[in-house]
């Protein structure tokens, strides 16, 4: 069965499983709509760490650990990891998951780094690389002021179009078949396709409204994922981009109609779903590496293992923007990733 379709996507003829994932969260978030959901809340948003980021880097190692438990496997048996966050170099993934001494794909995507990695672990299992491998991602709204805007001792206003960068963990563990053929002993869901992003840019350069930078991307996305796989929204029963926030949902849904899909049913976003904005004061919704998975791992994969909802198209979306090349005066890029996952 050849599983590449259309113009970017991949539809998978053996979909490898979500065995288990695992949510570790900030105190924000704990007050939230979602609060009840998460595994963990930590009491401290250091996380009894010495610096923001060492606590983000703890976000990661607690939500593998969890992962792997709720998984019943060791590292042992993880043959590929693939995890990434904000920080320059990695640095949250390479100091939080060094002692698992897991081969890493050391990732970047921005704030779709979950749909991103997500992604490159399913097509190793479906290809056969790896009976298990794990997808582990974060943020930290302390780490990610420190080094894309001001120190917080600055308390400068923020504007209403921006976005509140989630403190959160989120970690997949993906597997394929039983060496005997059978299939896992009650997994989450499945992933049965991917669709892969592109770059796509509209000129953007203000840094406070990520949710019109990344945007076009997910048009882009969702409208090439239904050209490949045939499908209309209305065969999803939720499109979930991951961190547009209210200013970006509204240009998508916009974006869209004007390519004559009309999403506006079953389009929800992590970022709307992770905080009460009004009560909260976290402007346009949330953002992050830690967003979207957090929300998926909490919230959708819940309601697929429950069989409330039979498939989803998750689209993490990120901005791709360093210190360097904002100041420079370059625009802010996004990108998105598709990921189709249905209940077993």
């Amino acid at each position: 069965m050849n599983q590449q379709i259309g113009s970017g996507s991949l539809c998978f003829s053996e979909a490898p499983f979500i065995l288990s994932s695992a949510s570790v969260v900030g105190t924000k978030e704990g007050e939230g709509p979602l609060g009840g959901c998460f595994d963990v809340i930590g009491s401290d948003d250091k996380f009894g760490q010495d610096t923001w980021e060492a606590a983000e880097s703890s976000l990661q190692k607690e939500a593998l650990t969890l992962a792997l438990g709720k998984a019943r496997c060791s590292e042992n048996e993880i043959r590929y990891l693939f995890a990434g966050d904000l920080l320059g170099q990695d640095i949250a993934s390479s100091f939080g998951l060094k002692s698992f001494e897991i081969p890493l794909f050391g990732l970047y995507g921005a704030c779709s780094t979950c749909g991103e990695a997500l992604s490159l672990a399913a097509m190793c299992v479906a290809a056969g690389y790896a009976h298990r491998a794990a997808a582990v991602t974060s943020s930290h709204f302390a780490s990610a002021e420190k080094q894309f805007r001001f120190p917080l001792e600055y308390a400068n206003q923020r504007p209403l179009s921006a976005t509140w960068t989630v403190t959160g963990g989120g970690a997949f563990v993906l597997a394929g078949k039983e060496p005997d053929g059978g299939f896992p002993a009650e997994p989450l869901a499945k992933i049965t396709g991917i669709t892969t992003g592109k770059i796509v840019d509209y000129g953007i350069k203000d840094s406070m409204n990520m949710g019109a930078a990344m945007a076009p991307a997910a048009c882009d996305l969702i409208e090439r994922n239904l050209k490949d796989f045939g499908r209309k929204p209305q065969d999803y029963d939720k499109i979930v981009t991951g961190d547009l926030g209210t200013v970006g949902q509204e240009i998508l849904i916009e974006l869209l109609r004007e390519r004559g899909y009309d999403i506006s049913g079953v389009h929800e976003d992590c970022g709307i779903k992770i905080y009460d904005s009004q009560a909260q004061g976290t402007g346009a919704g949330g953002s992050g590496c830690g967003c979207s998975a957090v929300t998926l791992s909490a919230h959708y994969l819940k309601l697929l293992k429950n069989k409330e909802l039979s498939r989803i198209l998750f689209v993490p979306t990120g901005a791709l923007l360093s210190t360097i090349s904002f100041n420079e005066g370059q625009s802010v890029p996004g990108i998105a990733h598709g990921v189709v996952i249905e209940a077993c």
